[in-house]
């Protein structure tokens, strides 16, 4: 030992650096999340929201019951509808599947000027992944949070991180990672991904 070193205060340090390990090591450390946060802002489902095939759409043309109705796109992509017969529906957005049924009911004259709305009436599915009892894929609704969605997955078991969690959402075409918690809006075809908490 150095002569200018007085060996209490360091046995001292030595023995509170060890106590503080040991304490800090009964605790949850924050596992490795993602530094953008995720909108908080619920948004409209349907808007954006591309068609795919199993989709239902509910087609109300203005004056004419017997074209409206629910409708679901076939495997193919396809909504087959009554005397206009197969509209390609997959891959686009409700709104363009309303001005494209406009357009062929106009084209092929069966109306002079047709007015149809579609409006989605089912959604991709979501998916809640990690440290949850029933991991897996989940029909989406209206309204759902992070935490309804865990709830759907029959809560977190006892390895989770509670709370924080990992989005993965498809934005333009591109998957990002937010940060999110239980509050966070969950939109059609998101990823919920529940950390395993770090002892």
């Amino acid at each position: 030992m150095l002569p200018f070193l007085n060996a209490k205060p360091l046995r001292g340090l030595v023995m509170a650096g060890a106590l503080a390990g040991v304490l800090l090591g009964g605790c949850a450390v924050t596992p490795g999340l993602p530094s953008e946060q995720a909108p908080m802002k619920p948004g409209n489902p349907a808007e954006g929201y591309l068609l795919e095939p199993g989709n239902r759409v509910r087609l109300i043309v203005f004056g004419e019951t017997g074209l409206s109705g629910d409708f679901t796109i076939d495997p193919v992509g396809n909504l087959s509808l009554p005397l206009i017969g197969n509209v390609a529906a997959s891959g686009i957005t409700a709104k363009e599947l309303s001005k494209r049924i406009e357009d062929h009911l106009k084209k092929d004259a069966y109306l002079q000027d047709p007015k149809a709305a579609v409006e989605a009436q089912t959604f991709r599915p979501f998916y809640v992944l990690g440290e949850v009892r029933q991991p897996g894929e989940f029909p989406y609704t209206n309204g759902l949070t992070v935490l309804s969605a865990v709830a759907r997955a029959g809560g977190y078991d006892y390895r989770a991180w509670e709370g924080d969690v990992v989005l993965v959402r498809t934005v333009n075409g591109e998957q990002h990672e937010y940060r999110a918690n239980e509050r966070t809006p969950i939109l059609p075809g998101d990823i919920v991904r529940v950390m395993q908490r770090r002892i």
